[in-house]
């Protein structure tokens, strides 16, 4: 099963549309800065790939930072106007761990939107780029005492807390400071998202998350999110926000999101009910899907945040209770489409496939590999996530031709592109563009076979830079301690 629920199938797939035209672009998939110019090449806010090819070498991730600063504005002023009657507007919180560098950090903030990281590392970066620590939050199941340390000293508007061993940790270490932890508790709803087991994150079985069925061994009667709420609420060192949820990723319908908000919105009635307590704010969390195939039909954020609203301000009405001030955390939907990876092409090959145990002569497969792969993009191994490419250094009228695009990692598993129509005229140093690379690419890229991490180029107004620098082989070796006895 893949990412976005469709079982994955040998040759034609069902969920791959008929080749049509090969040179035109889905929009929904890319940047809206991203055309094909006048001499058939792709263009960024008007550069040629070739000239991004020849300053900064290939593979290579391209993001559109306009797009960037446009998907985040839309977020922003769309969730605001949805919920100004309910709670004044609502809080974004972009997630870091789809994809940050000090260049990311400063843009979400300069439009507005706060940041949730998920690591010390994360931390930072936040903290390099001259964010302040009143707009940050920080996730994870398993914090250290250190990065708890460096939340307090950072000042964090909030510590989202998975466990009640670790909210007990979290006041522990407050106390121990003399000071208070902004914090919010982490529950798990129980709503089955539509996507890939690996990504699904608000069912029972999973690390993240206080249930509100199984009961705490430690309070006999109370479920784990019961417990933890009476702990918050009890513990001098905790100030107490209100509950956090994140059903899952890469979703596109806004109906699991409702049911989510309607069922904490009760349990935080009635902890407000039987505490005589008023907590300010509920995260919603994220997870909105985006198109990484002509296939994928991702909804427009005013179209899910008036779902969301509705569901709010209609439960809260039939609670009597005031709406807490809302946030959200959009990660892979404002960055996922802003960037492509920009790969060469190398070796290509055609085999025949086995249909029923037998070669089949009339179901070629081409392999067309490329400069780069699992290093720069885990996710299709990780959780058989779909893709497209199309050839991006120039036109073809040639005829299509059912492609797999696949890395140059010592691993069967490393592909790209599982299935996707390209020109039957690709050749080797064909440039080859993959969209949706935005999310999760760079973030989970790693040195596999001794393989530097690609650069990251922005381009804005005619104009490319490098915001993270490429990875050398110097680089590499510089943290292997055996160089130091040549």
């Amino acid at each position: 099963m893949n990412e976005t629920g469709v079982a994955g199938a040998e040759l034609a797939p069902e969920w791959l549309p008929a080749a049509g035209d090969l040179n035109a672009l889905v929009p929904a998939m890319w940047a809206h800065d991203v055309e094909r110019g006048h001499s058939g090449e792709v263009t960024v806010s008007g550069i040629p790939v070739s000239e991004l090819k020849a300053q900064f070498g290939t593979p290579l991730f391209v993001m559109s930072e306009d797009d960037f600063r446009l998907r985040a504005r839309t977020f922003k002023d769309a969730f605001d106007t949805a919920f100004k009657d309910i709670c004044g507007g609502v809080d974004v919180y972009y997630a870091g761990k789809a994809f940050l560098s000090i260049e990311i950090a400063r843009w979400v903030d300069s439009e507005g939107l706060r940041l949730d990281t998920c690591s010390g590392g994360e931390l930072a970066v936040a903290k390099r780029a001259g964010l302040k620590g009143e707009n940050l939050g920080l996730h994870g199941n398993n914090k250290s005492g250190a990065e708890i340390n460096r939340a307090l000293d950072m000042k964090l508007g909030r510590i989202v807390v998975d466990s009640l061993h670790e909210l007990r940790r979290v006041a522990e270490i407050a106390a121990g400071r003399g000071e208070t932890a902004n914090v919010m508790l982490r529950l798990t709803p129980g709503v089955h998202a539509h996507t890939h087991e690996s990504i699904a994150t608000a069912h029972e079985d999973q690390k993240f998350g206080l249930s509100f069925i199984a009961e705490d061994p430690e309070a006999p009667g109370m479920s784990a999110a019961e417990a933890a709420a009476k702990l918050a609420v009890e513990s001098a060192s905790i100030n107490f926000l209100g509950f956090h949820a994140h059903i899952g990723s890469q979703i596109f319908e806004a109906e699991g999101f409702g049911i989510a908000a309607r069922k904490l919105l009760n349990f935080t009635h009635t902890i407000q009910e039987t505490y005589g307590i008023t907590l300010p704010e509920l995260d919603l969390g994220g997870g909105y899907g985006i198109a990484y195939t002509a296939v994928d039909t991702p909804r427009p954020a005013a179209e899910v945040a008036q779902a969301m609203a509705a569901v709010v301000r209609e439960t809260c009405a039939e609670l009597n209770m005031a709406a807490p001030r809302i946030s959200i955390e959009p990660g892979r939907a404002i960055v996922g489409s802003t960037t492509f990876t920009l790969y060469e092409t190398g070796t290509l090959k055609t085999v025949q496939v086995e249909v029923d145990g037998q070669p089949d002569v009339t179901a070629p497969r081409r392999y067309v590999s490329v400069d780069g792969g699992m290093s720069d993009n885990a996710r299709p191994v990780l959780y058989e996530a779909d893709y497209s490419a199309v050839l991006a250094g120039r036109t073809s009228e040639a005829a299509p031709a059912l492609s797999r695009v696949v890395g140059r990692h010592c691993e069967s598993g490393d592909i790209v592109v599982r299935d996707v129509y390209l020109p039957n005229d690709v050749a080797a140093g064909d440039l080859l563009a993959v969209p949706g690379t935005g999310a999760y690419c760079w973030a989970l890229a790693s040195n596999y076979n001794y393989v530097p991490r690609p650069p990251v180029v922005a381009v804005t107004n005619g104009a490319a830079r490098l915001i993270v620098r490429g990875e050398t082989e110097d680089d590499l070796l510089a943290r292997d301690l055996g160089a130091q006895n040549l």
